[in-house]
């Protein structure tokens, strides 16, 4: 090709841009002007679980909602957002940290309808919401690749994950969704992790994304340099909890996030993270402030500008070192230790079994820095080191159960599997 054709070539290309709103796939991004958004995706706070809320024009869609006690923190932010519907709720999978909330918010709002990976777990949180979504006769939909969610005409909402054959543990066969709004695209991954990547990738799916809701909290399984590469996010969502007994987000996952030059938010470090977009660009507001906007045009068909962007300083997360430090199912006792270098105040904090089934409030009561305080099952008498839950009958499961501490505001501060 002759050095005046590709000249050409890219004249004609920038004139298309320009006049038209088209895009280079892969081009990254280039910061402009604030701007209102037709389609507003909200990555809420919800501690160590996933909720994310989009409204386009006056339809929303709800996917997943926490743990069970953020039911209350999301139908208090929908509220402040004037929902008085949900059109579409998605249920990525079973595990309580997506699901848990999902039981309050339907029995506060009419459903339109009920979209779930509908794969097999038998917690009483997943067969409690989905006897709720039969009781309220809200329209059930299975999810599996190649679907589509009708929301608006105008708005493509692609079921790119499971596969019609579930493909691993329950965390591979979340729903995964695609949707587009003209040139922008938001690519909402649940908790799916390498397996599920490249099943994507195997199929010959479009992966490409402007925004990405990374997968399991960036966990170091999932995110992998091949995906990222296919994706080619500008900006990414990471939905976790501060100090989060998992370790989320891995190192080894931001650190390929990073590579792909991707502006990285995380709901611990910036609360609740809102993406707005009008089809051509994206604004991202950060803890309650403008951090950021994106755009796919190019401002003149012979330069490139570099990125630059003014972003509002994170808020510092309420640092806690409390954790549970043990948990006995055959005994019934789960322990919980201060590492932190001051008292915690633990009134009003709960521990609760897998699908919060069974829930202990702590009444008033302090926790020195480094003590730790053991709460039993049965019954017995309060001191500084044991507390008693006063139950007649077993709380945990003995063939597995997964213990949960939530703080006064309904944060998730710590989770342990026995």
């Amino acid at each position: 090709m002759t050095s005046v054709l590709r000249y050409l070539i890219c004249i004609a290309l920038a004139a298309c841009i320009l006049a038209a709103g088209c895009s280079v796939p892969g081009e990254q991004p280039e910061v402009v002007p604030d701007l209102s958004g037709d389609l507003v995706v909200h990555f809420l706070d919800v501690g160590q679980g996933d909720s994310i809320l989009l409204q386009f024009h006056d339809k929303t869609m709800l996917i997943d909602a926490g743990e069970r006690g953020m039911a209350d923190r999301i139908i208090a932010y929908l509220g402040d957002q004037n929902v008085e519907r949900l059109d579409v709720v998605v249920a990525t999978h079973a595990h309580s940290d997506h699901i848990g909330g999902l039981g309050g918010v339907i029995s506060a709002y009419p459903v339109g309808e009920f979209v779930d990976a509908a794969q097999p777990h038998s917690t009483a949180t997943y067969e409690n919401l989905l006897t709720l979504v039969e009781e309220k006769g809200i329209p059930y939909t299975a999810a599996e690749r190649g679907q589509t969610i009708a929301l608006d005409p105008d708005l493509e909402i692609l079921v790119l994950n499971p596969a019609a054959e579930p493909i691993g543990d329950i965390n591979q066969n979340s729903v995964v969704l695609k949707v587009t709004y003209n040139e922008i695209s938001y690519l909402f991954m649940g908790d799916a992790e390498k397996p599920a990547e490249e099943s994507m990738m195997e199929a010959g799916l479009d992966l490409d994304a402007d925004v990405l809701k990374v997968g399991h909290h960036a966990s170091r399984y999932g995110s992998s340099a091949e995906f990222l590469s296919a994706v080619s996010p500008a900006i990414s969502a990471i939905s976790v909890g501060a100090g989060n007994d998992y370790g989320h987000p891995h190192e080894e996952a931001v650190e390929r996030l990073e590579a792909t030059g991707s502006r990285i938010y995380r709901t611990d470090l910036d609360g609740n993270v809102v993406i707005a977009t009008d089809g051509q660009a994206l604004s991202v507001t950060a803890g309650g402030a403008p951090s950021a906007t994106v755009t796919t045009r190019l401002p003149t068909a012979t330069a490139t500008a570099t990125p630059t962007a003014t972003v509002t300083p994170a808020p510092t997360p309420l640092s806690t070192g409390v954790s549970i430090a043990g948990l006995d199912l055959q005994e019934e006792w789960v322990t919980i230790a201060n590492g932190d270098p001051t008292t915690v105040d633990l009134t009003g904090w709960t521990i609760a079994d897998e699908g919060m089934r069974n829930t202990y409030t702590f009444p008033v009561f302090t926790l020195d820095s480094g003590a730790d305080v053991t709460v039993h099952s049965g019954s017995g008498n309060d001191t500084a080191t044991d507390l008693y839950w006063g139950r007649s009958s077993a709380v945990w499961n003995n063939d597995g159960d997964t213990a949960t501490l939530t703080d006064a505001n309904g944060t998730v501060v710590s989770t342990l599997e026995g």
